[in-house]
């Protein structure tokens, strides 16, 4: 964005995590929507319950393995420094571990177990985030950022845990995690531009990953249609997607060279 300098889009920024800051300060706890926790099919195959939403996390597994080794075994053509690595290994790792926690919930699901389903993805969620900053704004911040975003993301799910405990759940600062993260990558990349080509190639991810989303929200209406596969079903199988379509970024991306003005600070 050429109207607007760097410190004014950063100043932006800062604006918006103070809003959230208050949003969750003074609005009112907010239990999770019922829709969200109702899962349309049911069905039980070869002793397993909740067969397709248990099996269908297998793809998280995959892709996810499959993005640590192509951070692995990179070269400076993907990644120009060494710490920006860190956020997507950080993201990958957290990937692969949906397969084992989301497994673990739809298998009974219930309120402790979709605790450990949460931990990882706001794991991937914060660590992706903290991918953007080291990427395109600043890389000595997005270095330093990582930790404390890692930790606010598995805070915000052991205080929903916390607060559905005692009888006034508050699913604001979960929210904010997944949603606000994914709001900030893409106005980061709408306001800075990357180190690297393939730029657009996030917001794609994110584009796919709100199809993920959709699908989950009419689960029941999806599996109306034949009783074959059920929303919240292709909400694993897109969202894995999502996900592999940052890694074939890794894979195709180059350093590329900014203007000094717009290049992330150190």
């Amino acid at each position: 964005m050429t109207y607007l300098s760097r410190e004014q889009r950063v100043w932006l920024l800062g604006l918006a995590l103070l809003a959230a800051v208050f949003a969750i300060v003074l609005v009112r706890p907010m239990p999770e929507p019922t829709i969200f926790r109702q899962l349309a099919d049911e069905r039980m195959f070869f002793g397993i319950a909740n067969f397709w939403n248990v099996v269908s996390n297998a793809p998280f597994l995959l892709v996810g393995v499959w993005g640590l080794r192509v951070v692995a075994r990179a070269g400076a053509h993907t990644f120009i420094d060494r710490e920006d690595k860190w956020p997507y290994v950080a993201c990958f790792l957290a990937v692969a571990l949906i397969a084992g926690g989301s497994t673990y919930y739809h298998l009974a699901p219930a309120d402790e177990r979709l605790m450990w389903d949460r931990l990882p993805i706001s794991l991937a969620f914060m660590a992706l985030l903290a991918a953007m900053i080291t990427e395109r704004i600043s890389v000595k911040a997005g270095r330093h950022g990582l930790a404390p975003l890692l930790v606010a993301g598995v805070a915000s799910v052991l205080y929903w845990r916390w607060s559905s405990v005692r009888g006034s759940e508050n699913i604001l600062p979960y929210a904010l995690v997944q949603y606000g993260a994914t709001a900030a990558i893409v106005v980061i990349a709408a306001l800075f531009r990357s180190r690297y080509t393939r730029g657009p190639d996030v917001l794609i991810a994110v584009a796919i990953y709100a199809l993920a989303k959709l699908a989950e929200v009419i689960d029941a209406q999806i599996y109306a249609i034949g009783h074959f596969v059920s929303g919240h079903t292709l909400k694993h199988l897109i969202a894995a997607f999502a996900v592999w379509w940052l890694v074939r970024m890794l894979e195709l991306r180059v350093p590329l060279i900014l203007p000094s003005s717009d290049r992330p600070r150190r």
